[in-house]
C-alpha cells in the first residue's frame, strides 16, 4: 500500500512556488461561467454592495475549507483522490470517490470543450463561407478538445505556463471589453442608475458564488501537493482566488448592467473586433478546462490502480471521453447529472479536514488509513452529500420525486457548506465511537 502512496507523492524536487500555483488558480476563476454568474447576481436584483459582499463571503468559505485541504496536500504530496483514503479507507477513496470526481471532471471537461467548439465554430464559419452546421461544431469541439488535453497531459508545468500567459491577456481583454461596452453604451449613466428593487438577497448570492467554484475547492489538493509550505498554500489560495474571482463576477455584472449581457466574446464582436472576442473566449475556456482533464487524469489513475508514472495516459482516456461527449452532443443529457456531482462532491472536504485535522491533529505522521471502507468516514460522506443535496435544492428539477417527499427541498443557507459542516461533524462523532485500525 505504501508503494501506491509513492507512486502519487510529489518529491521535493517538484515543488513549486506560490505564484505558480495561485496563477493556476486565477486562470481557473477567469471563465466565462464566472462573468456569468454576475450577470445572475444583477438578474437576481442584488446591489452592488450585495454583488461585492457576496463575492467575498461566498469565495471566503471556499478559501477557507480549500487552505484546509490543501496544507494536507502539501504535508503529504498526495492528490485528492489519494488523500481521502485517510478519511474513507482506501478502497472507499478508490471505488468512490475517485469514481465521482472522474465522471465530473470528464463531464465539465466535456461542456467547456462543446462551449468553446460551438462559439468557435459561429465566428469562425461565416468568415470561411461556411455555416456553423452540427458537423463543424463538432469538429470545432474535438480540435480544441485535443489542443487543451495536450496541455493537461503536460502535467503540472504545462498548466503554469499556460496560465503565465493566458491570465494577463485575459486580464486585458475584459478591462478593454468592459470599458469599450460602457463608454459606447452610455454605460456610466447605467450603473450610476442602478438600484434594484427587490433584490433575492445575501444569501442566494453566496449560494450562487460558492456554487461556481465549489468543485475546485475540494480539487484543489491536486495542485497544491505542488507547495512548499503550508504558509505557500494559504497564500496561493487567497491571492490566486479571491482577486480574479472578484474582478471577474464585477465585470460579469456591470457587463449585464451596461450591455443587457455578460459574454465578453459577444460583446467584443459587436463592437467589431470578433478575433479579439474569439480570443478572449477561446483562452477563458482553456485555462479552466485543463484543470478538468487533470484532476480527472489523477482520479481515474487512482480508480484503476496505476500510480502516477501512468498519469499522461489517464488524462488522455478522460479528456478524450470528454471531447467525445462533447462532439457527438451527448451533453444536453448529461448537465443534469453534474450539477448533482457538484452538489455530492463537496462534503468530501468535511471528512478530508476532520479525519487529518481533528482526529489527526494536524500531523503528517498521524495520517493513517484502513485498507478496505472506512464505515464512519463513508456514512459522514452520504449524511453530508444528502443534507447538500436537500438544502441546495439539487432534487427540485425532480418534481414527481419532490411530490412524494416535499422535505427533500429545503433551501437552507448554501447547500455544499451546509454538506460539508455535516459531514466534517458528523465524522468527528462517528469516529470518536469507532476508532479506526489505520496503517
Amino acid at each position: 500500500m505504501q508503494e501506491k502512496l509513492s507512486g502519487f507523492e510529489v518529491q521535493e524536487n517538484q515543488r513549486q512556488s506560490w505564484l505558480s500555483i495561485a496563477a493556476v488558480w486565477a486562470g481557473g476563476m477567469i471563465c466565462v461561467p464566472c462573468l456569468m454568474i454576475g450577470g445572475v447576481l444583477t438578474s437576481g436584483g442584488l446591489s452592488l454592495s450585495e454583488i461585492i459582499i457576496s463575492i467575498l463571503i461566498g469565495y471566503g468559505l471556499i478559501c477557507l475549507y480549500m487552505i484546509f485541504i490543501g496544507m494536507q496536500a502539501c504535508d503529504t504530496g498526495l492528490p485528492v483522490s489519494v488523500m481521502a483514503s485517510g478519511a474513507l479507507g482506501e478502497k472507499g477513496a478508490r471505488y468512490v470517490i475517485s469514481t465521482l470526481i472522474a465522471i465530473a471532471c470528464i463531464g465539465w471537461f466535456g461542456i467547456q470543450s462543446a462551449t468553446c467548439g460551438q462559439a468557435f465554430a459561429a465566428m469562425v464559419a461565416p468568415l470561411l463561407g461556411m455555416e456553423s452546421s452540427p458537423a463543424f461544431v463538432s469538429v470545432s469541439s474535438i480540435i480544441w478538445g485535443v489542443i487543451m488535453l495536450a496541455t493537461a497531459c503536460a502535467g503540472f508545468k504545462g498548466l503554469k505556463w499556460l496560465n503565465y500567459i493566458a491570465v494577463p491577456l485575459l486580464v486585458i481583454v475584459c478591462l478593454y471589453g468592459l470599458i469599450a461596452g460602457i463608454t459606447t453604451h452610455n454605460g456610466g449613466a447605467a450603473i450610476s442608475a442602478y438600484a434594484p428593487e427587490n433584490s433575492a438577497g445575501l444569501v442566494y448570492g453566496i449560494s450562487m458564488v460558492v456554487a461556481s467554484f465549489a468543485l475546485g475547492g475540494v480539487i484543489s489538493a491536486d495542485y497544491c501537493r505542488f507547495a512548499r509550505s503550508r504558509a505557500d498554500v494559504v497564500k496561493s489560495s487567497i491571492v490566486g482566488v479571491m482577486p480574479a474571482g472578484l474582478f471577474m463576477l464585477l465585470t460579469g455584472a456591470l457587463m449585464s448592467i451596461v450591455t443587457g449581457q455578460y459574454d465578453i466574446s459577444a460583446i467584443l464582436v459587436s463592437l467589431g473586433v470578433p478575433v479579439l472576442g474569439l480570443i478572449a473566449l477561446v483562452l477563458a475556456t482553456w485555462t479552466t478546462n485543463v484543470t478538468n482533464a487533470y484532476s480527472g487524469g489523477l482520479a481515474l489513475s487512482n480508480l484503476l490502480g496505476f500510480t502516477e508514472s501512468k498519469f499522461a495516459v489517464t488524462t488522455g482516456v478522460a479528456g478524450g471521453i470528454g471531447t467525445l461527449l462533447a462532439a457527438f452532443g451527448l451533453l444536453n443529457a448529461f448537465q443534469g447529472f453534474l450539477s448533482l456531482m457538484s452538489a455530492l462532491i463537496p462534503p468530501l472536504a468535511g471528512v478530508i479536514i476532520a479525519a487529518y485535522w481533528i482526529t489527526g491533529n494536524g500531523k503528517r505522521e498521524n495520517f493513517t488509513f484502513s485498507p478496505g471502507f472506512s464505515a464512519p468516514g463513508l456514512i459522514a460522506f452520504l449524511a453530508g452529500a444528502l443534507v447538500a443535496c436537500i438544502t441546495g435544492g439539487t432534487f427540485a428539477s425532480f418534481s414527481g420525486l419532490i411530490a412524494a417527499v416535499p422535505f427533500l427541498n429545503t433551501p437552507f443557507f448554501v447547500g455544499p457548506v451546509n454538506g460539508i459542516v455535516v459531514s466534517l461533524v458528523l465524522y468527528v462523532i462517528l469516529a470518536a465511537i469507532f476508532p479506526k485500525k489505520g496503517v
